[in-house]
């Protein structure tokens, strides 16, 4: 028996990954296993999240499927934006340029500077002193 469409995205931010899968469905919406108002009690996580489905006018249209590691929320909620994106792209690649176009389907490359040795913190230095 053929199983139903999916398409799987992975999407990166800071030190979190996720792994997408989206089905034709009713919008349902799983985050490693809980619900999405669960998962990211703040609402602006939750807009950012669902926002490559608005743009893309896809809601309601797609069951979503999270697993996601790594970082904390905010980190988490670019990365599953980010798989969604990708995501959305290999189900119908017309909406490739209207992703592109609202940088979607740019990876956030920015990510925490490590400590520097001498230095209080990456790059606060300690006070000088002339004498």
């Amino acid at each position: 028996m053929a199983t139903a469409a999916q398409y799987q995205g992975t999407g990166k931010r800071k030190t979190s990954i996720a792994r997408v899968i989206l089905r034709p469905g009713d919008g349902g919406t799983w985050i490693n296993g809980r619900t999405i108002e669960d998962y990211f009690p703040r609402a602006s996580h939750r807009t950012m999240v669902l926002a490559p489905l608005k743009v893309a006018g896809a809601e309601g249209s797609y069951d979503l499927r999270v697993r996601v590691e790594g970082g904390g929320p905010s980190g988490q909620a670019g990365a599953i934006r980010h798989g969604i994106a990708r995501a959305l792209v290999e189900a119908d690649p017309e909406l490739r340029k209207v992703l592109k176009r609202e940088g979607f389907l740019t990876r956030d490359a920015r990510k925490v500077e490590r400590k520097k040795a001498g230095l209080h913190k990456a790059r606060k230095a300690p006070q000088f002193s002339k004498r």
